[in-house]
């Protein structure tokens, strides 16, 4: 059983891990060949971005996790979680560097909402 300590640094890993995996542009190579992106620009001149999914079967699925927030967080929880039980050496680096990662990205959103 995680101490609450472990839970809160699970917690953090888990969420820098998913946002880095579905949104950040530096591992937008690993989505690359499950999403095709379609800009669009509205009428007021602002740009969307859609998410198309490539190929079918597990080509798909792939991409549909890889779009999905909440799905790719159960499997990257799933993934430091195993991890953690099979290697704790080798995970507790990692865990704590996700988890210091995540918290100084939502201090960073909160001091950029509080200065716009």
């Amino acid at each position: 059983m995680a101490t609450w300590l472990q839970l809160i640094i699970f917690a953090f890993a888990s969420f820098r891990l998913t946002r880095l995996l579905v949104f950040d542009k530096i591992t937008g190579f690993i989505r690359r060949p499950f999403h095709k992106e379609i800009e669009e620009i509205g009428d007021d001149g602002a740009v969307e971005v859609f998410i198309e999914m490539k190929g079918s079967g597990l080509r798909a699925w792939i991409g549909e996790l890889l779009s999905c927030y909440w799905c790719t967080g159960v499997w990257c929880s799933a993934f430091l979680y195993g991890i953690w039980i099979f290697w704790p050496q080798g995970a507790e680096p990692l865990l704590v560097i996700l988890a210091i990662a995540g918290v100084a990205g939502l201090i960073e959103t909160l001091v950029m909402k509080l200065i716009d």
